[in-house]
C-alpha cells in the first residue's frame, strides 16, 4: 500500500491520482515526500537558525525556563562530522519548519488537519531533540527561528544582512509525545 501511494504521488497527474489526492497527500506528507531535486537541486536562499527552550513547573509552583538551545547547530555538527550523513540528519528539522510555514503562515493558527499535523510534527522533533540535549523534564516548549538571507554567488556581501526573528507560542508537551 505504501509503495502504491508513493507511486501515485510521484506519477504524472492522472485520473486515479487526482481522485485519491487527499488520501495520497495524507499518507505522503510530511514524512514521505518525494521530489526530483536530486537531479535539479533548488539551492537554499536563506540560513535558518532554529532554537528551542523549555519550561518546567517545579513542585513549589515556580516556572523555570531554560536557555535557548540551538537545534540547527546540533544538526550542522552532526553533518559536518559524519562522512555519510543521512538525509534525515540534514533535512528533518529544516523541512519541518518549511512545512510549518507553508501550512500555518504567519499567525501560527492551524486551520486544517494537515496544519495541526505539521505543527505536532515540528513540536515533536524539537521536543525529542531538546530531550537528548537537556536531561531534565519539561511540560512546554517554544521555538525561535532566525532567518538570514544568503547572498547570490558573486554578489558583494552586505555589510549587515537583514534578519527576521520569529518566536512561536509555547506548546504543551505531554509524555507520549503528542
Amino acid at each position: 500500500m505504501h509503495v502504491f501511494l508513493v507511486f501515485l504521488h510521484v506519477a504524472p497527474p492522472n485520473a486515479v491520482s487526482q481522485r485519491y489526492s487527499k488520501l495520497v497527500d495524507a499518507w505522503v506528507f510530511p514524512l514521505f515526500e518525494q521530489n526530483w531535486r536530486l537531479f535539479a537541486p533548488d539551492p537554499e536562499s536563506v540560513n535558518q537558525q532554529i532554537s528551542a527552550r523549555t519550561a518546567h513547573t517545579a513542585a513549589d509552583g515556580t516556572v523555570r525556563v531554560s536557555a535557548w538551545s540551538d537545534l540547527s547547530a546540533v544538526d550542522d555538527s552532526a553533518v559536518d562530522h559524519n562522512v555519510f550523513p543521512s538525509h534525515t540528519t540534514q533535512n528533518m528539522l529544516r523541512r519541518a519548519w518549511t512545512s510549518y510555514l507553508e501550512t500555518l503562515g504567519g499567525d501560527d493558527r492551524a486551520r486544517s488537519e494537515r496544519a495541526e499535523m505539521v505543527q505536532k510534527y515540528l513540536r515533536n522533533i524539537a521536543a525529542d531533540r531538546v530531550a537528548t540535549l537537556e536531561h531534565g523534564s519539561f511540560e512546554s516548549i517554544q521555538l525561535r527561528v532566525v532567518t538570514r538571507r544568503i547572498a547570490a554567488p558573486g554578489a558583494r556581501p552586505a555589510t549587515s544582512a537583514p534578519t527576521d526573528t520569529r518566536t512561536l507560542p509555547w506548546w504543551k508537551v505531554i509524555s507520549d509525545g503528542n
